[in-house]
Parts: C-alpha cells; structure tokens; sequence
C-alpha cells in the first residue's frame, strides 16, 4: 500500500480513499457497539474490496486510470455502506437501479481494458476487430452481471438475506392456482393484499398487493446492466476507430503499465 501512495501522481484519489475508509471504520465501530455483527461483517468486506484496485494494478502491472479508481471506490461504497447498511436501496427507489447500470458501464469497461492491451501488445499475435472487441465488452460485463445475480439469489437462498429486494405487485398469473392440471395460466387482477399464515397460527398481512420474491428485482437489475453495457461498447467501439476523438474514454480504461 505504501508503493501505492508513492507512486500516484494524483493525490486527490489517495486522500479520496482515506476519507472512504475512515468512514466505514467509523461505521464499523458504530455498528459493532450496536451489536449488529451482520453489518460489521458488510464493513469488513468494503474494507477488502477497497484494496482490489490497487492489489490489481501492482500484481498485473496495469494502472488503472483515477477516475475510474475513484468511481469504483465509490461503488463499492455506495452498494455496501449507504445501500445496504444506511438502507438508501429502500430510501431512494432508483438507488439499486442507478448502481446496476453503472455496474454494467464499468465492468464492459474492464471487459474491453483486458482485450484492448492484448490488441496493443507485440508478445501476443492477435488483432481483434472492432466491432469483435465492442462484442466481448458487451458480453464481459453481461457475464459479471449474472454472476451477481447468482450470488444474490445464493445468499438470500442459504443465508436469509434479502439481497434480492422483493417488489409489490398488484397483478399475478400462474398455472399453480389452478391446482397444477389446466396448463392455462390464472390472472388474478387488482391485488389489495395478502394474508400469510405461518408457525404456531401467526399472520402478516402485505399491504397494497402481493409479494414477488425478487424476480421483478433481478430481471430489472440485468435489464440496466444491459443498458450500461451497451453504452459504453458502443464507445468503446468508436475509441478503438478514432482514439483522438474520443480520448475522454481513456479515463475509465485500464492501461498495460509501460516498463
């Protein structure tokens, strides 16, 4: 970590995160005193996940730019520390959203870094098109998209977390209701609201409809990756043909270091 500091010409990212970890020290404390270990654990995996960036530029020899580091920094805290702990996933209705697209921008980002440098380097003989470089971005970050998705529905599966928010739905249809015979689906229309009964004759009631157990989450969450990941293929696309025009994208691509 120490290389790190000495080696950033930008300061500006290396007090950025110390501000970040300072925090979620401070929000581990907090939560440790509170007695809410499962939060603890959640600051205890941002602390990790801050150290990756620089783990990966000085054990692969790439220098990944500083906005993009600082973006990244700032992902990691966004989804842990405000999302999950701060509950902002349920303050702000489009926070999951707004993290799920810019996932899907940053990981074709990285997606197209790892084939770019192959492209521009003289040990490997290869020449990817284009179009070929745009495709594989797009397809990385797709990948990583659906990995998380798994992950998500594992947690939520075999750790009761709820990674997989649920969202309230006023409309169903399912061949279930009929009994599993007629292969017709049943639409119940206009849900008010649910009624579940569990152990030892308890009840909850769901208010304004019925409960998907985050289906709706999970589709919507792919469908901004997607959006994230188009974007920047088609930028990246349009780098590859005319990198002076476009070398603002420079600035969330990870370069090879030069020795």
């Amino acid at each position: 970590m120490v290389s790190y500091y000495k080696e950033k010409r930008n300061k500006k990212v290396a007090i950025f995160y110390t501000i970040l970890r300072l925090l979620v020290i401070i929000c581990l404390i907090r939560e440790f005193i509170m007695g809410n270990y499962h939060n603890v654990f959640l600051c205890i995996l941002t602390l990790i996940l801050f150290v990756i960036p620089f783990f990966i530029e000085d054990k692969f020899k790439v220098n990944i730019p500083n906005v993009l580091e600082i973006i990244i920094l700032l992902f990691i805290f966004s989804a842990e520390i405000l999302g999950e702990i701060q509950n902002f996933y349920n303050i702000f209705p489009n926070w999951d959203t707004i993290l799920h697209t810019l996932n899907g921008f940053l990981a074709a980002a990285i997606g197209f870094s790892l084939i770019d440098i192959l492209n521009r380097t003289d040990k490997v003989h290869i020449n990817m098109s284009p179009i070929f470089v745009a495709l594989v971005s797009f397809c990385f970050s797709m990948t990583v998209g659906i990995v998380w998705e798994f992950f998500e529905y594992t947690a939520d599966t075999y750790l009761s977390t709820d990674m997989q928010k649920d969202t309230i739905v006023t409309k169903l249809s399912s061949v279930n209701l009929e009994g599993g015979k007629n292969f017709t689906p049943k639409v119940i229309k206009d849900i008010s609201k649910t009624t579940i009964y569990y152990e030892n004759n308890k009840v909850i009631t769901i208010p304004d409809g019925y409960l998907d157990i985050g289906v709706i989450d999970t589709i919507e969450d792919l469908l901004v990756n997607l959006v994230g990941a188009i974007v920047f293929s088609v930028l990246g696309y349009f780098y590859i043909l005319h990198r002076d025009k476009y070398k603002g994208i420079e600035h969330f691509i990870p370069q090879k270091k030069r020795t």
